[in-house]
């Protein structure tokens, strides 16, 4: 990540002394559009993180870990789709479950779907690139989430239990 931040650095600063003009309106637009779209995505994750606060990791396993595989992956997957959480917490979360006996199709469902759909974002995204895109995506990310999960099952062997 750090790679990451320098590189966004030292192309700022490139741009900077190419045009700094050009550069300082950027900045301003960019400053504007992180402005309007930051009240919705803080709300986001103050809900979220209240809403994962209440639910601890064995309330989840009992949720996710009910023995049905095919309820499981459906309940993971909608779980996962309307949940935001940082990549950081949801993969120890899942290693933890793992552990408490989920199974890795219904694992796969819940990251895949929580990592690639967003519900809870929707107002946000909507207001950024509009209603049918946001929908499209959506939808998209769903089915690509779940054929990973299949996928999942497939290498796995739980798909015939």
């Amino acid at each position: 990540m750090i790679y990451f931040y320098a590189g966004t650095l030292f192309l700022l600063l490139f741009s900077f002394f190419k045009d700094k003009q050009k550069t300082r309106q950027a900045l301003k637009i960019a400053w504007k559009k992180f402005a309007h779209i930051a009240p919705g995505f803080v709300m986001v994750l103050i809900l979220m993180a209240a809403v994962l606060t209440a639910l601890p990791e064995h309330v989840i396993a009992r949720v996710l870990g009910n023995g049905q595989v095919w309820i499981s992956v459906a309940t993971a997957a909608l779980i996962g789709s309307v949940t935001l959480m940082p990549g950081f917490i949801v993969f120890p979360l899942c290693g933890l479950l793992l552990k408490q006996g989920i199974s890795y199709m219904v694992l796969s469902a819940f990251t895949t779907t929580l990592m690639m759909v967003g519900v809870i974002t929707f107002p946000v995204e909507k207001a950024y690139f509009g209603t049918r895109v946001t929908l499209i995506r959506n939808a998209f990310s769903f089915l690509t989430a779940l054929i990973v999960t299949l996928a999942t099952g497939f290498f796995f062997g739980e798909l015939g239990q």
